[in-house]
């Protein structure tokens, strides 16, 4: 199936968006490389889901311009963008069989009858469910649901794949299995995307480029690695995953925090007061020896790994462990604690907390 016929890039210049007195999108300028899946990430409010729909054409900025490809289609209808929709809620018509729901777009620009169902199934082949053709979508799972809205998307053979939040109504389990099952589908495509999501763990694992919104603003924009590895700000390092930030001194290639001394290698630090940024997972927890002192608060057994959440001179800190049977932590115990370089990040001190 062709569903795309050629890669285009979108890019967004100045774009803002008010409603009222309230600023939802403020100055964004964005670059979508062509064939390239990215993920606009930020809490409830951030500004993302405005940005998507100025992208789809259902939301006109108050400023700036919007191109698709080499054509400024600021003041395009959405239906002259060439692009399609996966929304949250599916968007299935009930009375609709699967075929009829895919096929609807195709009619409703009156293509030929032998057209339609070629792509129809087609399109349906694509997302894996040509069995389901003539059944209704209360037959369906939710997964089943959500793949036909994709197959209904592509049918359209856009230019550009929009997603908004398209997971949130399925369970963890099936959330991942469906997220994989899209970004290997668009991938084989090379269709240009913009998803949507305040779901961590699904933009690092989705994308090319991660775009960390916060109040209608750009925070970061990078790839998945990038922004949990190296975060710019406080806020995107709170906000990527959990993340330990501990009030430290940065002197002569070495880090003390509470009386804790390391050597650390990175570039553009200025010596003096920063912000540690530890991940759990790069936190190692001992009984004795060199470290940061600290009391066990509590101990959290999560399958696979502990959880450990430990008071400490500089502060709480977690720490993610492989699980091991002998270890018998318990509160009250004293430990060290100790950092892996690779899950440690210096900020300055007077790191953004986020925009207000």
């Amino acid at each position: 199936m062709r569903a795309v016929a050629e890669s285009v890039p979108v890019r967004l210049r100045g774009v803002t968006k008010r409603f009222g007195s309230v600023v939802a999108v403020d100055s964004v300028d964005l670059d979508v490389p062509p064939g390239k899946l990215v993920t606009l990430l930020g809490p409830s409010g951030c500004g993302k889901t405005t940005t998507l729909r100025i992208v789809a054409g259902l939301e006109r900025p108050t400023a700036g311009r919007v191109w698709i490809g080499e054509e400024d289609v600021t003041d395009l209808p959405a239906a002259r963008r060439g692009v399609t929709m996966v929304f949250q809620s599916y968007a299935l018509f009930p009375h609709l069989t699967v075929f009829e729901n895919v096929a609807y777009g195709l009619r409703a620009q009156r293509l030929p009858a032998a057209e339609v169902r070629r792509r129809t199934l087609e399109a349906l082949e694509l997302v894996g469910l040509p069995e389901t053709a003539q059944r209704y979508p209360a037959q369906l799972s939710g997964g089943q649901q959500q793949r036909v809205a994709l197959a209904r998307a592509l049918v359209m053979q856009p230019r550009v794949l929009l997603f908004d939040e398209p997971l949130s109504n399925l369970d963890a389990k099936l959330r991942r299995r469906v997220r994989a099952e899209i970004r290997m589908l668009q991938q084989r495509l090379g269709i240009t995307s913009v998803y949507v999501t305040h779901d961590q763990a699904e933009a690092l694992a989705l994308s090319d480029v991660v775009v960390v919104m916060n109040q209608g603003r750009v925070e970061q924009v990078g790839s998945p690695e990038e922004v949990y590895r190296r975060p710019r700000t406080r806020f995107v390092a709170d906000f990527i995953g959990e993340a330990n930030l501990l009030p430290a001194t940065y002197r002569d290639g070495a880090v003390e925090v509470a009386g804790y001394r390391f050597p650390l290698e990175q570039e553009q630090v200025r010596e003096g007061p920063v912000t540690l940024m530890v991940r759990p997972e790069a936190v190692v927890v001992v009984r004795d020896g060199a470290g940061l002192p600290g009391l066990v608060r509590t101990v959290f057994f999560m399958g696979m790994t502990t959880e450990i959440l430990v008071d400490t001179p500089a502060g709480e800190v977690l720490a993610t462990q492989p699980y091991r049977a002998d270890r018998n932590l318990a509160p009250g115990q004293e430990v060290r604690l100790r950092f892996e370089e690779a899950g440690v990040y210096l900020l300055p001190a007077g790191a953004q907390e986020g925009r207000g």
